[in-house]
């Protein structure tokens, strides 16, 4: 006995995922601009801050909202509407993928590191969302110490 019909679904995916990599590969064999073995530490830092910013772009943020919605149910509930996954199905399968950070990230990570080697075009976009990556690192860094002294400030009082 099966515990979820989306099995077939993420098998689909994966499969799919793997095939991507695999052509990707093969592309960069031959049409690389950089060489993996070229990289330098700055590189993989940029990679490394770039796809994180993608992550959390296409898993967080408002204005991918509406991108992560396509893929979930809209249900009625009394006066109002509210989203939920559906239940089975490929729109399933996407909708746990565009929620989840981790899984989201491998995919964001192929696709940075892929443009990174391939085109020199992509430096400047990757360049953007690193450096966007690390003012979001420093908001939230911010936002948790002003959260943490805030606290401190009203347990003293």
């Amino acid at each position: 006995m099966r515990i979820t019909d989306q099995y077939f679904w993420n098998f689909v995916f994966s499969i799919f995922f793997i095939v991507l990599i695999v052509m990707g590969a093969i592309i960069l064999e031959t049409e690389a601009r950089i060489a993996l073995v070229d990289l330098e530490l700055v590189d993989y830092v940029l990679i490394t801050l770039a796809a994180w910013r993608v992550t959390r772009l296409f898993v967080y943020d408002n204005i991918t909202k509406f991108l992560r919605e396509q893929f979930w149910d809209v249900k009625k509930v009394g006066r109002g509407l509210i989203l939920e996954k559906p239940k089975v199905g490929p729109r399933r399968t996407l909708a746990d993928l565009m929620s989840c950070p981790w899984c989201f990230g491998v995919w964001a990570t192929a696709m940075v590191i892929f443009f990174y080697l391939i085109t020199p075009y992509a430096v400047f976009p990757i360049m953007l969302l690193a450096l966007s990556g690390v003012a979001t690192f420093l908001q939230l860094l911010s936002n948790l110490i002003g959260h943490k002294a805030e606290l401190a400030k009203k347990q003293n009082e």
